[in-house]
């Protein structure tokens, strides 16, 4: 019999996120330590991001040719990503919930074989409210923390 295996496994999380609305540019990077697990068919990671506002609990959700992004503590929100069809979501905000919708245009995910490795790559479109936000374009790069 073998020990059984940890619930979930160290890794050190890169994240970079470019936002385009018209001809202005904007990008974010953000280095977190977090952690990895698959359950079903899903792979997930978990981190959090510090801001001025408090800490934000995110958690990514990914399947074949979706994803799911959950955060909650100072930023609560929900989009899916599906690239066959538009999804819904939610923001909350001080002035109430506000809807999103998310268009995606590519979402991609590439692990290192035999290794706690990959890349999480996503680009869409962002409506809020029904008014166009931006497009975005979002990398995770994730690796084990030894």
């Amino acid at each position: 019999m073998t020990a059984p295996k940890n619930d979930f496994t160290p890794v050190k999380i890169h994240l970079k996120t470019n936002i385009t609305i018209g001809d202005e540019s904007d990008s974010f990077e953000l280095v977190s330590f977090g952690r990895y697990y698959e359950k079903g068919n899903a792979v997930f990671l978990k981190y959090d991001e510090v801001q001025e506002e408090g800490t934000t609990h995110t958690i990514v959700k990914i399947t074949d040719r979706q994803a799911l992004i959950l955060r909650s503590g100072a930023v609560k929100m929900r989009m899916a990503f599906n690239e066959l069809e538009e999804q819904n979501g939610s923001y909350e905000s001080q002035l109430g919930t506000l809807m999103l919708t998310t268009k995606t245009k590519n979402v991609s995910h590439t692990q290192v074989d035999s290794k706690v490795e990959g890349d999480f790559n996503l680009s869409y479109e962002l409506n809020m409210q029904g008014s166009p936000v931006g497009d975005y374009e979002m990398s995770i790069n994730y690796k084990e923390e030894v």
